[in-house]
């Protein structure tokens, strides 16, 4: 099954899904959703670092070519840099209707051994993640994670259960975003790097600074690892 449908239609239903979420329309990926890696920064200063790696999907960055440097590295997908106006704007639209969205359950810890239902989940501080996270749900469940600062995962897995699908799941830190040995899952909404680091990931890494992947095999929501 196609990722993307299954993002439009968990976004249909998300305000059902997930109580005091904001309405599906605020959360309008619209010309962003087609990439699997974005590097946002305004005033062209995008850049994208693949080395030694794998992509499975299109890249966007918002700097002229290099927008996107390649040493050693697949990608199976168009690259297009500079990205237009309004994807940078759908971009900015869909990170501030995650960051407005009202949280259900504060979350402290690093998660290891931890099983979560679809919800909206916030920590209140910088989050750093070990172990393996189990997300648990029905296809159309959707999990937010807002985080007040850097998110760091370190030998940090994302496990889907039941028929939770990966790229229902959101993590939004202010900060950066890091993840270093690690297999994880979900769209990453940045509000400033990623780096990613051995290992696999499978979702979309949006940032609005830079996106470095070394040794990583990235799958986006249009390919075919869903779980």
């Amino acid at each position: 099954m196609n990722c993307q449908k299954y993002l439009s239609a968990s976004l249909l239903g998300m305000a059902v899904l997930v109580a005091g979420i904001a309405p599906a329309s605020a959360l309008d990926l619209r010309t962003t959703l087609k990439y699997a890696v974005l590097s946002a920064e305004p005033g062209n200063l995008g850049a994208v670092t693949c080395t030694d790696s794998t992509i499975t999907g299109e890249i966007g960055s918002s700097g002229y070519m290099p927008g996107v440097v390649q040493t050693r590295c697949s990608i199976a997908g168009s690259i297009t840099a500079p990205v237009s106006v309004s994807t940078l704007a759908d971009f900015d639209n869909a990170f501030k209707a995650l960051q407005s969205t009202r949280c259900q359950t504060i979350l402290t810890g690093t998660q290891a051994g931890v099983i979560l239902p679809p919800g909206v989940y916030c920590f209140d501080e910088a989050a750093s993640l070990t172990g393996t996270l189990t997300l648990d749900g029905p296809s159309n469940g959707v999990w937010i994670f807002l985080v007040n600062g850097d998110l760091t995962g370190n030998s940090f897995t994302t496990l889907m259960a039941g028929e939770g699908k990966a790229c229902n799941v959101f993590w939004s830190p202010t900060g950066a975003a890091t993840m270093t040995t690690s297999n994880a899952k979900g769209n990453i909404f940045a509000g400033a790097a990623i780096t990613l680091t051995d290992g696999t990931f499978t979702g979309r890494a949006f940032a609005k600074n830079a996106v470095t992947l070394t040794r990583m095999a990235a799958t986006g929501c249009g390919g075919n690892r869903t779980r």
